[in-house]
């Protein structure tokens, strides 16, 4: 491993482009603590203490890399930007003009791009109106304390000057996401969300500690150890079909007749299902802000806070896991084209041995990719509530925030992201004859 740092530190191209990473990303972290002007610094701290809590808020924290509950200028974190461009290829699938877009190559991809960063703003500006609203009237379904007020002066040009000040937050944060993709080690927006989970981890380390001790935080730190040996295995895992291509005759020269394969990976989607599980399990808490405060709708509000807030109620975990399996083959779905796919293989004359070009072909992947999508899919959403299960019983104290910060979702992001950063630095390692990470002994 020594002698690959070495290796890297060797290559000017390749160290300038991870200073400039690590510039970019310290950047970033001063941004997390810069105070929007105009909010109330004393009810700050009352949201950060509600965000310990667990729930929607600790939720939006994780990505924002606690820049949320300080309302500071990278409040919103790069969530727009991840709601953007999911919302950019669900309609892919669905408007035509985007599905041109993405077979005109290059062309295509910088349109989808810029109408991609276009939607971002527009998300930014509906988030940060939103919070500026909620966090006014006590927080809506994001707190629990109605007393919390992080906009005492309110009026117009106030509101307008958080509102432009976050927005503004968010489409800085998305350029240096794409200077990291382009000038630096790659991987840009993926980074910055690596920065944001992996910030919270020397915080949640001290707090055990300092509740449980030693043993407590030797207890986490095993646990985490065994998560993330079954986060690799599975992240690393793939199925690959093999193909082959019929030789072809052009002018005096043969193409073709090499054989290549198809990888589908066992976990396909990601932590994209995480995401939408955690979206529609959070509409309930926001919802029952809007309920009658007697009778019915007081008892049934207790119900919704009883059961969603605090992230570790029973049926709160199943209706989350169920959501995670069901999210996970609806996106796998979108991300891979069974049909799209088949068409490929016979423009190019490749085929998959023992099957025939065309509806065989796509039945055959559409059946193969159904059957790996299953464990991908129950293992992130065992990876997503085991924490939560096990933290709650082996720690004591404030353990929602625990689970979030220590959770599989941290673990998945932060190393699926710290694997796709090695491949592109061994990439590039590779191309100048020097051995890589991943290839060292």
């Amino acid at each position: 491993m020594w002698s690959s740092i070495r290796n890297v530190l060797k290559v000017p191209d390749l160290r300038n482009k991870i200073l400039f990473t690590i510039f970019m990303l310290v950047i970033y972290r001063l941004g997390s603590y810069l105070p929007t002007p105009g909010i109330d610094q004393n009810a700050v701290n009352a949201i950060k203490e509600q965000a310990e809590q667990g729930g929607v808020l600790a939720f939006l924290t994780l990505f924002s890399g606690q820049a949320l509950t300080q309302f500071a200028l990278f409040a919103l974190g790069i969530m727009p930007y991840i709601t953007s461009s999911i919302i950019m290829q669900i309609l892919t699938v669905v408007i035509p003009k985007l599905q041109q877009w993405q077979e005109q190559g290059a062309v295509g991809q910088r349109k989808t791009t810029q109408w991609t960063r276009y939607l971002t703003i527009a998300i930014a500006v509906l988030q940060s109106t939103g919070l500026v609203f909620l966090f006014h009237n006590g927080g809506g379904g994001l707190s629990t304390n109605s007393n919390i007020d992080l906009v005492p002066n309110f009026g117009v040009f106030r509101v307008l000057l958080i509102v432009i000040t976050l927005t503004a937050g968010t489409a800085l944060l998305m350029w240096m996401g794409e200077a990291i993709t382009q000038r630096g080690i790659g991987n840009g927006m993926s980074l910055i969300i690596f920065a944001s989970v992996v910030s919270s981890l020397p915080g949640t380390g001290s707090q055990v500690k300092a509740e449980d001790g030693w043993g407590g935080l030797s207890i986490l730190i095993l646990m985490a150890i065994v998560m993330l040996v079954f986060v690799v295995f599975i992240e690393q895992g793939q199925r690959r079909i093999p193909v082959q291509f019929a030789k072809r005759v052009v002018g005096r020269r043969m193409y073709g007749g090499q054989n290549s394969y198809i990888p589908l990976k066992v976990n396909q989607a990601g932590i994209i299902p995480i995401i939408f599980a955690n979206a529609v399990l959070n509409l309930p808490v926001l919802l029952s802000q809007v309920l009658p405060s007697k009778g019915w709708g007081a008892d049934l509000s207790k119900f919704i806070n009883d059961t969603f807030t605090g992230g570790t109620h029973w049926l709160y975990l199943t209706f989350f896991g169920l959501l995670i399996v069901a999210f996970a083959y609806f996106y796998t779905a979108i991300a891979f084209d069974p049909v799209q796919q088949a068409d490929n293989l016979r423009k190019q004359g490749g085929f998959i041995p023992g099957i025939r070009p065309g509806p065989q072909t796509e039945r055959y992947l559409a059946k193969t990719l159904s059957r790996i999508t299953l464990p991908g899919a129950i293992f992130i959403a065992v990876l997503a509530i085991a924490p939560a299960i096990l933290i709650g019983a082996m720690l004591s104290g404030d353990t929602a925030s625990i689970g979030q910060n220590f959770g599989g979702t941290s673990l998945l992001i932060a190393v699926g992201v710290a694997l796709e950063t090695m491949k592109q630095i061994d990439g590039q390692l590779m191309m100048r004859n020097y051995e890589g990470f991943l290839g060292s002994k």
